[in-house]
């Protein structure tokens, strides 16, 4: 069942158990993949978190429990996709894409909370109905924090480094721009990370 206020919705427990279930394992069996130091405790640290039911956004994509993982796992589909078929020959391991497609809003972990307010139900009573607000512990930015909260557990190479930190390409603010346009130039791969977060996020919202 499903609860619904201002484009906001929360999957029941049951739906979570199915659905939720299925990416988690999908997930977990590709970062599993990553055969480097720390890794495993990387992953015990997602799973003690509430990564897999988080949501990716407040009010825009993926602004639903489970949101956070759908959407990970859906950049790292459309970044290998397009690293496979780039008019460029791009030269990077598949765990390098596997950790930039899943881990870019691993800042996004432990960050949302839900609350209540009051509003009308179809019926014209007044109920509390959930809905997400953002609790940032770790006031860190966005992708500069998804590299540091990786690297406390990981090394990252260059090109994981930049183009997790600059995923969110030209919607940083303008005085970011001459450092992304330089990252791009020199590592193509976040260019293509910040198109297929887009694509991710505006394309196949689930």
């Amino acid at each position: 069942m499903l609860t619904f206020n201002y484009n906001i919705y929360i999957i029941s427990k049951e739906k979570i158990k199915k659905g939720g279930r299925k990416m988690k394992e999908q997930f977990l069996e590709l970062l599993k993949k990553v055969k480097r130091e720390g890794i495993n405790e990387l992953i015990q640290f997602l799973e003690k978190s509430d990564f897999f039911i988080a949501p990716a956004s407040t009010r825009f994509h993926g602004n639903h429990e489970g949101g956070l993982v759908e959407h990970s796992i859906k950049v790292y589909e459309i970044l290998k996709h397009k690293v496979e078929n780039s008019i460029l020959k791009i030269d990077i391991p598949e765990e390098s894409i596997i950790i930039i497609g899943l881990l870019h809003d691993i800042c996004k972990t432990n960050f949302y909370k839900v609350d209540f307010r009051n509003a009308k139900n179809a019926l014209g009573v007044w109920e509390k109905v959930p809905y997400y607000t953002i609790e940032d512990t770790i006031p860190y930015g966005h992708g500069e924090k998804s590299v540091m909260m990786i690297t406390e557990y990981m090394k990252l190479t260059p090109e994981e480094k930049y183009s997790i930190r600059w995923h969110m390409g030209y919607t940083e603010p303008k005085e970011n721009y001459n450092a992304i346009g330089a990252t791009y130039k020199k590592y193509p791969i976040a260019l293509l990370t910040h198109e297929a977060d887009l694509e991710a996020t505006y394309f196949y919202d689930i």
